[in-house]
């Protein structure tokens, strides 16, 4: 929902979906086991990263989207305010962790194919740089938050760009997210310490080009 564009507090309500049969957000399964990334990503890391931090997104993003029903309800337009830190953090976590467990699998690594493929030579001039510029934005990121490869639609391409603490990218940015990499710490400190870039070299091991490339075949119909 865009704060540029106001809408009425009928339509704010239509667009959160907050009916009183509105389904609660749910922790997503994995589609491996904690220990298929290995030894790449360990099972522990895996197993904390889900079934806590990402958990504590959706929870808390529920709880917060019920206190936004209420406070439309009542017409409180401070509480409303005050509720969109929380929204935006656990709604971009809980977003921005969807898309990155899909992203990964014990059998991904090596390069994409294809139209996707194509693309990231026509954009990044070859497959090394886009990987070398991805990783060194996630490299950059200061304190918390995001590397994306994402679609501009309106100039038909792919861009690279990253989102600080749980900022979703489309929300933030208007970029269509295609590749996310998590550059928290919880995400890889219990293995690789303090040394993110030995994480992010590892990670490339089980990008799944397949997810990729079906998320960029998706966003451009």
């Amino acid at each position: 929902i865009s704060l540029l564009c106001p809408l009425s507090r009928t339509q704010l309500i239509a667009a959160l979906g907050c009916s009183a049969f509105r389904q609660k957000h749910t922790l997503p399964d994995l589609p491996y086991d904690y220990g298929a990334l290995q030894p790449h990503i360990s099972a522990e890391i895996m197993l904390l990263h889900h079934s806590k931090h990402h958990a504590t997104y959706v929870n808390n993003l529920n709880v917060a989207e019920e206190k936004y029903k209420e406070a439309l309800a009542k017409g409180d337009v401070t509480a409303q305010v005050s509720l969109q830190p929380a929204l935006k953090f656990n709604g971009g976590g809980h977003i921005n962790h969807t898309i990155f467990w899909t992203n990964l699998s014990p059998n991904g690594g090596g390069e994409p194919q294809g139209e996707l493929m194509e693309a990231i030579k026509r954009d990044f001039g070859s497959f090394g740089n886009f990987k070398e510029k991805l990783t060194a934005v996630s490299v950059g990121v200061q304190g918390s938050g995001w590397g994306w490869l994402g679609f501009n639609q309106d100039q038909g391409r792919l861009q690279v760009t990253a989102c600080y603490n749980q900022d979703p990218l489309q929300g933030t940015t208007g970029l269509i997210p295609l590749l996310g990499i998590d550059v928290w710490e919880h995400a890889y400190y219990l293995q690789y310490k303090n040394v993110r870039p030995d994480y992010l070299k590892a990670i490339w091991n089980v990008i799944s080009w397949e997810n990729v490339s079906a998320r960029y075949t998706a966003c451009k119909k």
